[in-house]
């Protein structure tokens, strides 16, 4: 916890009278009151589910000074899915998770939350390689990357950030389970632009977690983080805070854009990345990836909504068919900024090139197109387009809405597997 909570602060002391001089006995029904006085406010600090925060919504786009465990470069890694369980449609569902949160008993939030979903996190240590750059000129050492992770689904599937992962540039993976067991890890399929990950063990019956619909999300809403910072000595360490802003966006050196986001001020640490970010009813809100280490309480989470449709179809299907638009593109103040420009867009994907023989150029497409939505789904940027397409399959037909010289119009497009070399 960021803070000790004092039950006790409010309490009286006790005494019946202001002078503690005096001996006078005092009746049996004004003890009974001051006691059940008392009982009253034990148990209303009990029911105390928010604390007071400060406002933090004036944040548009933040540049973040490091990610948790560090970004890399962007790097794809072939992987065999023939362990997966085929019959698996509901990743919703839970093996040994039986604590129902109820905000109005006398627990506390956090520990409900702690008590029914602290056996579902794992630590995971990964082998990387790293580029060093010293006076010999440029070189490669070993090293060890420390993360969180979280199951979520009983077969052995985690989810993580792809950089836990050394955004590819591993070795072994080491899963390091509730009961102190460790597993070795196998990477089904990660993505540096969305910093998500889905390693697999050879483990079945684990204790995996529930999903809430992190676009209903508000800010103020109370949530838990659980992870390992630092450090596994300090697994599954749990902080509690608030929703302090949603649809944030985050730059790293790298270039690498991540969005949307929920902003909290619950406490993450290096060794967070990859942990869940739970709601007040132990249901997974989104995945710890960053923090600003510039300002405190200011911790972002991807929201578990942009996993969810990617968990479905490895754990469904057996392994993840992504489609592709086409196109080379920019988000309109990018482009603007760049060529010193106006475009006639207050927001969209500005086409910088076609592909040949892709859906974008079948469907009529051209540079200098803006791209505003996919079947009425509102872009903004590249990352928008890109996991707006996880919903999709090769054959899928949508509608893109785009502006050419000022003026709207729409396309239908038929969407087709995205080819190893794009």
């Amino acid at each position: 916890m960021d803070e000790e909570r004092n039950l006790y602060d409010n309490l009286e002391n006790g005494k019946s009278e202001e002078n503690n001089n005096t001996t006078e006995n005092v009746s049996t029904d004004k003890v009974n009151f001051i006691i059940r006085e008392n009982e009253q406010k034990i148990n209303g600090s009990f029911k105390k589910v928010g604390r007071k925060r400060r406002a933090l919504g004036y944040i548009a786009s933040v540049l973040v000074a490091a990610l948790l465990g560090g970004l890399a470069g962007g790097y794809f890694v072939s992987y065999n899915l023939n362990t997966a369980n085929q019959n698996k449609s509901d990743i919703t569902k839970t093996a040994a998770q039986q604590i129902n949160i109820n905000l109005s008993d006398n627990m506390y939030y956090a520990a409900a939350v702690a008590e029914k979903s602290s056996k579902s996190v794992v630590g995971i240590t990964s082998e990387v390689t790293q580029s060093i750059n010293t006076i010999f000129g440029p070189q490669t050492q070993k090293g060890q990357s420390m993360g969180s992770g979280f199951i979520v689904d009983p077969s052995g599937y985690i989810l993580t950030n792809a950089h836990v992962i050394g955004d590819g540039e591993y070795e072994n993976i080491s899963v390091s389970l509730i009961d102190g067991t460790q597993e070795v890890g196998e990477v089904l399929w990660y993505d540096t632009s969305l910093d998500l990950a889905i390693v697999k063990i050879n483990k079945t019956e684990l204790p995996a977690v529930e999903f809430a619909d992190s676009d209903t999300l508000k800010v103020g809403e109370p949530v838990v983080a659980i992870g390992n910072p630092m450090t596994l000595d300090l697994e599954r360490t749990v902080t509690d805070g608030i929703i302090s802003g949603l649809n944030r966006s985050i730059s790293f050196e790298s270039g690498t854009v991540i969005e949307p986001l929920i902003q909290t001020d619950a406490s993450i640490n290096s060794g967070n990345s990859g942990g869940p970010l739970f709601n007040a009813e132990g249901k997974v809100i989104g995945i710890n990836t960053a923090k600003m280490n510039s300002a405190e309480g200011l911790g972002f989470s991807i929201p578990i909504n942009t996993a969810k449709p990617i968990i479905e179809q490895i754990i469904k299907n057996g392994k993840l068919s992504t489609v592709y638009v086409g196109i080379k593109g920019v988000d309109v103040e990018t482009y603007e900024t760049a060529l010193g420009v106006d475009v006639s867009a207050e927001y969209g994907v500005v086409v910088v090139e076609t592909v040949a023989n892709s859906p974008a150029s079948e469907a009529g497409l051209v540079q200098g197109d803006v791209i505003q939505s996919i079947n009425n789904e509102k872009l903004t940027s590249m990352t928008d387009l890109k996991r707006q397409l996880y919903n999709y399959k090769e054959g899928d037909k949508v509608n893109i809405t785009f502006l050419r010289d000022g003026k709207e119009k729409t396309v239908e497009m038929i969407l087709k597997e995205k080819p190893e070399q794009f």
